[in-house]
């Protein structure tokens, strides 16, 4: 058994493991990673969404024709990616979640255990509970423990601190009767606008489904001297508009508060290497822009 992967030369590497797999220098060669899916016949294939996406736009319908399971983590998995891969490729993309603090998995669907919108149940070992969270009312703070979760933190100049009992996964959840885990938010992803929390995902979903325009949608929350904070939708969408934004909130009977205060644009959306999108940078583009503004 061999793993193979292209070295900074273009080489392809062979050493001798436990397995056969492929390891590409950089996960945004979507044209090459098809192309080495097809030819070391891989069956499985990890990657977060934005990967995904662009693999399954870029390779042909039977560059991944061995592959049997797909998993995505990391961000949210979107129905346009679960759909591409279903319609081209034949397969169904297995959502999970996770900490890097949890080695990193918690929870996954598999093909015996699988409920689209959620991210599974978690692995066996893990204990979980909710903490309730002022002001939402659906769902709470998720905290874990299991043989998986580390024992601390090592940190240069201090040495090693301890982990508490449960580790705080700083993620807004809900557990349904048969144990499917869905993630509503990361806790700090909320905006306080009056008196309420708004989850700055739902935002963006909304603004994903009121556009309809395969663009991307960002929301992010600055600091209001009279409201506290305000919502700001930044997208790559030249053509959205607000008033448009409450037209739909209103025809579907959500919440105003869902509106943002004002949309900007911007030719993309900054991402890491990770493929999750760079909120720090997203955070001084906004601040950019109400820069100029002023």
């Amino acid at each position: 058994m061999f793993t193979r992967w292209r070295g900074n030369e273009g080489k392809v590497v062979k050493r001798r493991t436990g397995g056969k797999g492929a390891r590409e220098t950089s996960p945004l060669h979507y044209k090459v990673i098809p192309e080495i899916v097809y030819e070391i016949n891989a069956t499985i294939i990890f990657g977060t969404p934005t990967f995904l996406l662009s693999y399954g736009k870029h390779a042909h319908p039977y560059d991944f024709y061995s592959i049997r399971y797909v998993f995505s983590g990391a961000e949210k998995l979107k129905d346009e990616v679960s759909s591409l891969w279903m319609e081209k490729f034949g397969v169904r993309i297995m959502e999970g979640y996770g900490c890097t603090e949890t080695a990193p998995v918690l929870s996954l669907n598999t093909p015996l255990c699988f409920r689209k919108g959620t991210v599974g149940r978690f692995l066996p070992g893990i204990e979980y509970k909710i903490e309730k969270v002022d002001g939402i009312e659906n769902g709470g703070n998720l905290l874990v423990r299991g043989p998986n979760v580390m024992e601390g933190y090592l940190l240069h100049g201090e040495g090693f601190l301890p982990a508490g009992e449960w580790y705080d996964c700083g993620d807004v959840v809900t557990v349904d009767e048969d144990g499917y885990v869905t993630i509503k938010s990361r806790l700090r992803r909320f905006a306080k606008i009056g008196g309420e929390m708004i989850s700055l995902n739902l935002v963006e979903e909304l603004a994903i489904r009121c556009f309809d325009s395969g663009h991307q949608f960002v929301s992010e929350s600055i600091t209001d001297e009279k409201k506290g904070e305000r919502i700001v939708l930044i997208t790559t969408d030249k053509t959205a508009t607000l008033y448009s934004f409450r037209e739909y909130l209103a025809r579907n009977m959500f919440s105003s508060l869902f509106c943002p205060s004002e949309i900007m644009y911007v030719n993309e959306i900054p991402v890491l290497g990770s493929g999750k999108t760079d909120y720090v940078g997203l955070r001084e583009i906004v601040a950019a822009q109400l820069q100029r503004v002023k």
